[in-house]
């Protein structure tokens, strides 16, 4: 189920799914990073100046960062309540620790 946390000015929705954030549907980020830890801070609060997060290349202010912390929140708890979701976090961990290793 998808989470709206905003439409843009150009009319594309930008929505949690699971523990990832998607902008019309297609996957922007899969976390939110703070504009003051950004590298282009000066130039994002120059274009918008309310805006404390970024999700990809979408700027939000801290209302919108609350839904989607809110929406991550609520998908964690779905996933540690189901096994096989459970299950599948520990095999990608496990198969991206392999990648990393060179062993794959």
């Amino acid at each position: 189920m998808a989470t709206l946390v905003k439409t843009t000015l150009d009319g594309r929705k930008l929505e949690v799914v699971g523990l990832a954030i998607c902008l019309d549907g297609k996957l922007e980020a899969p976390d939110l990073i703070e504009v003051k830890e950004h590298p282009n801070r000066r130039a994002i609060w120059e274009v918008a100046p309310e805006a404390t997060h970024m999700a990809g290349r979408v700027p939000l202010t801290q209302g919108e960062a609350e839904i989607v912390f809110q929406a991550f929140k609520d998908a964690e708890a779905k996933i540690l309540a189901n096994p096989v979701a459970i299950n599948e976090r520990f095999r990608l961990a496990a198969k991206w620790k392999a990648c990393e290793q060179g062993i794959e």
